[in-house]
């Protein structure tokens, strides 16, 4: 059963080129609220916990230096739909292969700086969520 609500991070790449207003107007426009939000920087440790997934991955350790070298937006997002409407949104991994008027290719600068998060599944959105926020912090 689809859940309402997708997690997503604005990637330090965005963030460092401006593009959290142009990123945030996207979303929103395109039918998500906002339920809770924040500038934060991942520690070191925040990034190996948050992509353990992929630590036996060659690309584990720049990854996880990529997204600690400066602050992010963290957001948890509504709408019918959330996760995959929020794929949908966002494009490919490698903008370049991402489709026309998507976030990755209108903001991502290639595969490795690929500008946002989105959650993969209902189950990672809830994980991915409570990583980052508190029951207090949504609304």
């Amino acid at each position: 059963m689809a859940t309402n609500r997708t997690f997503t991070m604005l990637k330090p790449d965005a963030v460092e080129k401006g593009h959290i207003g142009a990123i945030l107007e996207k979303i929103s426009a395109s039918g998500f609220k906002i339920v809770a939000m924040k500038l934060t920087r991942m520690t070191k440790a925040d990034a190996e916990t948050f992509y353990g997934i992929h630590k036996d991955r060659p690309f584990f350790g720049e990854l996880v230096e990529y997204m600690t070298r400066g602050p992010i937006v963290a957001a948890i997002l509504e709408k019918d739909n959330a996760v995959e409407d929020f794929r949908t949104l966002i494009g490919a991994t490698n903008p370049a292969d991402a489709a026309e008027g998507t976030i990755r290719k209108m903001y991502a600068a290639s595969l490795g700086e690929n500008a946002v998060h989105g959650s993969d599944s209902d189950d990672n959105a809830a994980i991915e969520g409570a990583f980052h926020f508190s029951g207090r912090e949504m609304f």
